[in-house]
């Protein structure tokens, strides 16, 4: 059982406070803060791939070993870097109601992410436990409150709509890899994309895609940024309406 008895990794219950700092001894030249900080600067700059106790070590200028008082394994320094990467949550929830509430909160975790795109290839490996992540549930479900949803149904809210940004992070994320990689096949598919299609398809046996594509839906075209986003967006907050406006 841990320190405070909530059964967390030492880690965590002193990134939340809850675990007294060691006073006794010589004063440690590091600290939970410089050690997750360091796993930022390396991720940032080398990807997530690169992030290994021995190369956050080298990144502080000492040993492995000195990281262990700090973290216990690599899994709770990805998380804990996760929790910095995302930050303190700005207030969301206001007086104009729920729906903008939840619209600022989702393009808040969006914000987030392409501030962080490593944070994307960190695995989800279990529900939220560290301060800013809490910090970030808690600003999403203020939103609903005074609506007649029931509990469990606001959580639900809350998980498909950062389902939907983290998966529209991942998928903006890569193909502006692929568009900037040189890679002349991936850009020529992508630039071309209408095109192909048209050549490999028979209106016969794909109707409904032909009709997408000579409505030339495929074709370059100035867009709004981040116009598909606010389209599925405003389709999920639409669904969530209904649901909300039912129980009137």
């Amino acid at each position: 059982m841990s320190e405070s008895g909530t059964g967390l990794p030492a880690s965590f219950e002193l990134a939340w406070g809850v675990r007294a700092r060691p006073t006794k001894g010589p004063k440690a030249a590091l600290s939970l803060e410089r050690v997750v900080a360091a796993g930022v600067t390396v991720a940032a700059a080398e990807g997530i791939g690169a992030v290994s106790m021995s190369r956050v070590a080298k990144e502080l200028g000492t040993s492995a070993m000195a990281l262990y008082r700090y973290v216990s394994a690599k899994d709770e320094l990805l998380a804990l870097m996760v929790d910095a990467a995302l930050g303190p949550m700005p207030q969301v929830a206001g007086d104009d109601g729920w729906r903008p509430g939840l619209e600022r909160w989702s393009w808040a975790e969006l914000a987030a992410y392409r501030r962080h795109l490593w944070v994307l290839q960190v695995p989800i490996s279990g529900p939220p436990v560290t301060p800013n992540t809490i910090t970030f549930l808690e600003q999403g479900l203020r939103c609903l409150a005074g609506t007649p949803l029931h509990p469990g149904e606001k959580m639900s809210v809350i998980l498909t709509l950062t389902s939907y940004t983290r998966s529209w992070a991942m998928l903006s994320a890569q193909i502006d890899a692929a568009l900037s990689s040189g890679d002349p096949t991936a850009i020529g598919i992508l630039a071309n994309y209408g095109k192909i299609l048209g050549a490999l398809t028979d209106p016969a046996e794909f109707p409904a895609l032909r009709e997408v594509l000579d409505a030339e839906v495929f074709e370059p075209a100035e867009e709004l940024p981040d116009e598909d986003f606010v389209f599925g967006l405003a389709r999920l907050l639409d669904g969530i309406a209904v649901l909300i406006d039912g129980r009137g």
